[in-house]
C-alpha cells in the first residue's frame, strides 16, 4: 500500500500524533524530563499558594559545605562577631607596630614613621647591634 505524501509526513514525525514526552522516546525525552529537575524540592503545604520557603530551598542536610558556610557568613551576628574579632587583630597589630616604634633610634624621636617605615628601620638596626657584637 502507498502512503500520500500527507500521510508519509504525519507518519514521520511522530511529535505531531503524540503530544506526550514519553512516547517521544531518545533524545527529546531526555530533554523534556530535565524539566523536573527545576522544581522544587518539597512540595508546599497544601494550601494550594506555594509561596512556603521550604518549597523552594532544598533542606540543609542536601546542601555542601560551601553553600552551608556562605550561608552561615551572611547573617548579621556572624558579620558582627567577623568585624569585631578583625578590629581586636588589627588593634593588636598596631600595638605591636607601636611597641617596635619606641624600641627604634630615629631623630626626632617623636617622628610618625609608617609600618615599612619601622620594618626597615628593625632590620638595619637588628643588623647594625649584630655588627657591634662581632667586632
Amino acid at each position: 500500500m502507498m502512503l500520500s505524501p500527507d500521510q508519509a509526513a504525519d507518519s514521520d514525525h511522530p511529535s505531531s500524533t503524540h503530544s506526550d514526552p514519553e512516547s517521544l522516546g531518545g533524545a527529546d525525552a531526555k530533554v523534556l524530563g530535565s524539566v523536573s529537575d527545576l522544581e522544587p524540592v518539597e512540595e508546599a503545604d497544601g494550601d494550594g499558594k506555594g509561596g512556603s520557603r521550604a518549597a523552594l530551598y532544598p533542606h540543609p542536610q542536601q546542601l555542601s559545605r560551601e553553600e552551608k558556610r556562605r550561608r552561615r557568613r551572611a547573617t548579621a551576628k556572624y558579620r558582627s562577631a567577623h568585624a569585631t574579632r578583625e578590629r581586636i587583630r588589627v588593634e593588636a597589630f598596631n600595638l605591636a607596630f607601636a611597641e617596635l616604634r619606641k624600641l627604634l633610634p630615629t631623630l626626632p624621636p617623636d617622628k610618625k614613621l609608617s609600618k615599612i617605615e619601622i620594618l626597615r628601620l628593625a632590620i638595619c638596626y637588628i643588623s647594625y647591634l649584630n655588627h657591634v657584637l662581632d667586632v
